[in-house]
C-alpha cells in the first residue's frame, strides 16, 4: 500500500485532535480564571533511504540524503496563562488576580488544588469558600454579626471587616498566593482548578504584591483569557489542514486505482 495514505491519516486525525482542543477553548470562552489550551504537533519517524555524507567519489560525498517522514501527532496541550481581562461584579466576595499566582483551596479528599477563579462565596460557617464548597486556604472565616458590605480585601491580600459596637475594622485574615516554576505543567482537573505535577513544581507561597506575586482585586472578576477571532482563525486552519489530508488520502486511492488497472 501506499505510505501517503497512512501518512495523510495520521495528519487528519492530528487535524481533529486540535478541532477538539479549539471547541474547547470557545465553550469556556465566558469560563471565570479559564487559560486557553494549545496544542504542539511534531513530526513522526522519518525512513532514511540514503544518508547525507555518503562518500560518492573519493574526494566528494553527497551532500543531503534522501528521506521520507511518516506523518504528525500531538505533542502536548499547553495552557497559555497570560492574564484574562477584569471584569467589574461589585460583589464583596469577588477577587481577581492581576499578575502572577493562583488562590489555594482544600479539596473535598484533603489535597490542594490552585484556581485563578475567584468568584468566592460565604457559607454558612461565616467561611469563605468556593462555587462547589472548597475552602479557601488560608482560611478566612467572618466574625459572627460583621457588615457584609464593610468587607475590604486589599490589594496586599489583608482581610478586613467591620462588626457592630466597633468603630474601627477588624483584620480576619492575610490572603496568599502560589506560584509556580512551571504553571503549564499543572494538571487541569475541572470546576476551574489545577493540581501539582512533576512537571509543574512545588507551589511557592507569598504574600500578594511581593515576591513575584500579583495582587488581589476586591470586587472583579478575572475572565476566559480565550480570543473568540484566534481561535475561528485557527478552526479554518485547521479544517482545511483536515481538507488537505483528506484530498492526499483520496489523490493516494486515485493512483492505486490505476496502477491496478494497467493490465486489462
Amino acid at each position: 500500500m501506499m505510505r501517503s495514505l497512512w501518512t495523510a491519516a495520521t495528519g487528519m486525525t492530528g487535524q481533529q485532535f486540535n478541532i477538539d482542543t479549539i471547541a474547547n477553548n470557545l465553550s469556556n470562552v465566558n469560563t471565570t480564571g479559564f487559560k486557553q489550551n494549545r496544542v504542539d504537533f511534531e513530526d513522526l519517524i522519518y525512513q532514511t533511504n540514503r544518508l547525507a555524507g555518503t562518500p560518492a567519489t573519493e574526494l566528494t560525498v553527497i551532500p543531503v540524503g534522501i528521506q521520507v517522514g511518516h506523518g504528525v501527532k500531538a505533542a502536548a496541550t499547553q495552557k497559555i496563562f497570560s492574564q484574562g481581562a477584569l471584569q467589574a461584579t461589585n460583589n464583596v466576595y469577588d477577587m481577581a488576580i492581576t499578575g502572577e499566582g493562583f488562590f489555594r483551596v482544600l479539596t473535598l479528599d484533603g489535597t490542594y488544588a490552585y484556581t485563578r477563579d475567584g468568584s468566592f462565596k460565604i457559607d454558612t460557617n461565616r467561611q469563605i469558600v468556593t462555587s462547589n464548597g472548597y475552602r479557601l486556604i488560608p482560611e478566612v472565616i467572618l466574625p459572627e454579626g460583621f457588615i457584609a458590605e464593610s468587607l475590604n480585601i486589599t490589594q496586599d491580600g489583608r482581610v478586613s471587616v467591620k462588626v457592630p459596637g466597633q468603630d474601627d475594622p477588624i483584620d480576619v485574615a492575610q490572603l496568599e498566593l502560589y506560584r509556580f516554576v512551571n504553571p503549564a505543567g499543572l494538571q487541569a482537573i475541572g470546576e476551574n482548578l489545577f493540581k501539582v505535577t512533576n512537571g509543574s513544581g512545588e507551589a511557592i507561597g507569598g504574600r500578594p504584591g511581593f515576591d513575584g506575586m500579583g495582587q488581589v482585586r476586591q470586587r472583579f472578576l478575572e475572565m476566559s483569557n480565550v480570543s473568540v477571532v484566534q481561535e475561528m482563525v485557527n478552526m479554518i486552519v485547521a479544517q482545511r489542514a483536515y481538507e488537505f489530508n483528506s484530498k492526499a488520502i483520496q489523490t493516494s486511492d486515485t493512483m492505486l486505482g490505476i496502477a491496478a488497472t494497467l493490465k486489462r
